[in-house]
C-alpha cells in the first residue's frame, strides 16, 4: 500500500535537493560536449551510467537505436516514463536546450527510484534520441517501448512559461520530375525540362498556400537542378517541408501536394515522383490533466505556468507520436526572456546559465512530484485517459481543439505576445524541423 502522496513528495523533493548539484553537472558535461541526431553515444553513456549506479535496470540500444535506451525501477504497473532528449544541434550546440531535457528526466527518475519502497508500479526513464529531425520517440513508439506506459512526462526549456506546447505535425517529401536530356540550341524541340516541372511546382505551390488554414504550409528547396547549362536538365528534384496544426489536416496537405506535382507532370510532359523523406511528426496533443498537476507542482517554485498565446506555434516534435498513443505532458519553461528565441547562440549560451540551472532544479522536483502522483493516484489516472480518449481525433491538446484555435476562449494575448511572435513561429522551433 502507498503512503499518501504528500508525504512521497516530501521524501521525492528531498532526493532532488540531494541530487541536484550532481543533477546539473550532468548538464553542464552534456552541453560541454555536443552530439548530434542517433550520434549521441557519449551522451548515452554518461546517462545510462548514472542510472546504472543508481540500481536502475538499464537495457541499452531498444528500438534498435543505438544510442536509445530505457532504465526501469519497479516492476509491473501503472508505469510512468520520464523522457530524456540529448541530441544537439549542428554548427549551434545545445541551442535547445537539450541537455536540461536530458538531466531533469534524469533527476527526475533518480529521485523516483529514491523512495520505490513507497510506490506501487514503476518509472521508466526513456533516452530519446534525434529528436532534431532523426524522429526516435516516433522509432521507439512503433517498436512498442511506450506500449505498457500509463504517462509519459518531460519538459523542454523556451522563452515563456507554457503549460502545453502548441506543435503542429510535420513530414517532408522528396519530389522528383523526370524529363529528357537534349542540346538548348541545336536539338531544344527533343527536350523535356524537368527542372522547368520544378520550378512550376513552386509557383503552383505559392498560389495554393493563400488559401491555406492557420499553421499549414509548404517550404520547398531544390536539391537537383540539372549537370550542365548546355543540356536540358533530364532530372530535377526538389525536398519539401509540410506544416499543419493537426495529423489529419496535414493528410490534407499532403495530398493536395502530391495533387499539385501531379498536375505539373501531366502540363509539362514530364514523369513525377512523390516519397516521403523522413519519419513523420504527429501533433502533441496535452493531457490536460498531468499538465495542470505539473504546473501545481511547480508554482511551489514561483514559476507560474499559463496557456499558449493563440495563433503562435512552435514548431513540431516527436513527443507528438507519444501523445496520440498515451497522455503526455510538454510544457515550456523560460530559460532567457521572450525577446529571444531557441535555435540561437544566445539561447545555448542561456542553457549553461544560472537561470537555466534554476530552472532545472524546479522542473525537476515537479517531473518528480507529478510522475509520484501518477503512481499513487488511480483516480488521476483514469481522468488521464478518459480525457485522452476522448481528444484522440481532436487538437494537439486536452480539451478544445487548441490546435485550430490554440487557447481557451477568453484568453489575453499578455503583453502582445502574438504580435511579437507570429512572424517568428518558424524560427522558435522546438524540434528543428
Amino acid at each position: 500500500m502507498s503512503r499518501t502522496s504528500d508525504a512521497v513528495h516530501a521524501r521525492v523533493r528531498e532526493a532532488v535537493a540531494d541530487r541536484a548539484e550532481s543533477v546539473w553537472d550532468v548538464a553542464a558535461a552534456l552541453h560541454a560536449d555536443p552530439e548530434y541526431a542517433f550520434a549521441e553515444h557519449r551522451a548515452a553513456a554518461l546517462l545510462t551510467g548514472e542510472l546504472q549506479r543508481a540500481g536502475l535496470e538499464v537495457r541499452r540500444e531498444v528500438a534498435g537505436l543505438p544510442t536509445a535506451f530505457t532504465a526501469r525501477s519497479g516492476r509491473g504497473r501503472p508505469t510512468v516514463a520520464l523522457l530524456l532528449e540529448y541530441d544537439a544541434l549542428p554548427g549551434l550546440g545545445h541551442a535547445c536546450g537539450h541537455n536540461l531535457i536530458a538531466a531533469a528526466g534524469l533527476g527526475a527518475a533518480l529521485a523516483v527510484h529514491a523512495v520505490r519502497d513507497d510506490l506501487d508500479g514503476s518509472v521508466l526513464a526513456v533516452g530519446t534520441p534525434a529528436e532534431e529531425g532523426g524522429g526516435g520517440k516516433a522509432l521507439e513508439v512503433e517498436a512498442g517501448v511506450f506500449d505498457e506506459v500509463d504517462a509519459a512526462l518531460m519538459f523542454h526549456p523556451g522563452v515563456y512559461d507554457w503549460t502545453w506546447a502548441p506543435l503542429t505535425a510535420q513530414e517532408q517529401y522528396r519530389i522528383g520530375f523526370h524529363g529528357r536530356a537534349a542540346h538548348p540550341t541545336g536539338n531544344p524541340t527533343e527536350g523535356i525540362d524537368a527542372l522547368a516541372a520544378l520550378v512550376e511546382l513552386f509557383n503552383v505551390l505559392h498560389a495554393l498556400s493563400r488559401r491555406l488554414p492557420e499553421a499549414s504550409h509548404i517550404q520547398g528547396i531544390v536539391t537537383h537542378g540539372g549537370t550542365a547549362t548546355n543540356i536540358v536538365p533530364e532530372f530535377a528534384e526538389g525536398l519539401f517541408g509540410l506544416r499543419a496544426a493537426t495529423t489529419t489536416a496535414l493528410d490534407d496537405l499532403s495530398g493536395q501536394l502530391r495533387t499539385c506535382a501531379e498536375g505539373v507532370a501531366q502540363a509539362t510532359g514530364t514523369r513525377v515522383t512523390v516519397e516521403r523523406a523522413t519519419v513523420r511528426y504527429e501533433h502533441f496533443r496535452d493531457s490536460e490533466v498531468l499538465s495542470g498537476r505539473f504546473a501545481t507542482h511547480l508554482a511551489r517554485a514561483g514559476i507560474t505556468l499559463t496557456p499558449p498565446v493563440p495563433g503562435v506555434y512552435l514548431g513540431s516534435s516527436d513527443i507528438g507520436n507519444v501523445s496520440t498513443r498515451l497522455p503526455a505532458i510538454h510544457p515550456f519553461v523560460a530559460i532567457m526572456d521572450d525577446d529571444g528565441s531557441d535555435h540561437t547562440p544566445e539561447f545555448a549560451e542561456a542553457a549553461a546559465s544560472a537561470r537555466a540551472r534554476e530552472v532545472l532544479r524546479a522542473v525537476t522536483e515537479a517531473l518528480a512530484c507529478t510522475a509520484v502522483d501518477v503512481l499513487c493516484c488511480a483516480d488521476l489516472r483514469e481522468r488521464a485517459w478518459a480525457a485522452h480518449r476522448g481528444t484522440a481525433t481532436r487538437g494537439p491538446a486536452g480539451g478544445a481543439d487548441r490546435a485550430e484555435g490554440a487557447g481557451r476562449a477568453g484568453e489575453a494575448d499578455p503583453a502582445g505576445v502574438a504580435g511579437r511572435r507570429a512572424d517568428r513561429a518558424d524560427r522558435a522551433d522546438p524540434a528543428g524541423h
